[in-house]
């Protein structure tokens, strides 16, 4: 491919990222008024619980424990430490993930394609570490525990001031949906030549972690906001790894045999 060709693409690949900035600071007002200023998260939360028994039904299944909250997260975590693996390797011995491309039959990686590496692996590592650093830190408990689900603490909504000897709940934002919202990367994979796709691929990719958080959901374990909230977070990470990589780090390709050469080079 033409080196213009190549520099038109990533100039519209970065086109993006400003306005894509843009709405996502316009989605974090609606996500800050929707939790604030609206029950949305206490009706669904009332939705799946049972005041009879006193408890989340959804809580006790095979499904929603062992299947979504088990296995579903074990092999979406595996994937991700197999890109990370795959990301030092090519980091320290670019050589031997090449040996090891060949060895499995597939190409040799192309410097796009390191860059794109370089995108999955971060965010599998920074999205969830992010999360978990937030759910440290958050004085926000779970539906479970509130006293209006069985438990025994007040409602709490994040912009909320903080009452005197309240007991930290660590439940936000949502920490198993960020076990897969991370996947909205491979949205990278298709940047810079296919854009509409690499955006299918963000959606396909967010639509697992927030599958994972509604089952929370309804379990008992998160609210609504909690779920949107990672989402958001795990969008402007990949906004800010994007920034990075493609706006600095992308390679320009080398004139290929069917281009001209230079003047430097007659």
């Amino acid at each position: 491919m033409h080196i213009s060709a190549i520099r038109r693409r990533r100039q519209a690949t970065t086109a993006f990222l400003a306005p894509a900035f843009v709405i996502l600071l316009g989605s974090a007002s609606v996500l800050a008024v929707l939790g604030q200023y609206t029950d949305v998260d206490i009706w669904l939360a009332d939705l799946h619980f049972d005041p009879v028994r006193q408890l989340f039904p959804w809580d006790r299944t095979w499904f929603a424990r062992n299947f979504m909250h088990g296995w579903v997260k074990k092999v979406i975590v595996w994937f991700g430490f197999i890109l990370i693996a795959a990301m030092v390797i090519d980091f320290l011995r670019p050589q031997l993930l090449s040996a090891i491309a060949g060895r499995l039959r597939l190409p040799s990686p192309t410097p796009l394609a390191r860059v794109q590496l370089r995108v999955l692996g971060l965010s599998a590592i920074l999205e969830p570490t992010l999360i978990r650093a937030l759910k440290e830190h958050s004085m926000m408990h779970c539906p479970w525990a509130l006293d209006r689900y069985g438990g025994s603490e007040p409602f709490l909504r994040l912009l909320d001031k903080t009452p005197e000897g309240w007991h930290a709940g660590h439940c936000f934002p949502a920490g198993h949906a960020s076990s897969g919202m991370w996947l909205s990367a491979l949205a990278v994979l298709w940047l810079p030549h296919s854009p509409k796709k690499a955006l299918a691929a963000f959606v396909c990719g967010s639509a697992v972690g927030l599958a994972l958080g509604w089952v929370q959901q309804m379990r008992g374990q998160h609210f609504l906001t909690h779920t949107l909230w990672t989402a958001w977070l795990a969008s402007l990470l990949l906004l800010v790894l994007l920034a990075l990589f493609f706006h600095r780090q992308l390679p320009v390709a080398t004139p290929t045999v069917g281009n001209h050469p230079t003047d430097g080079q007659r």
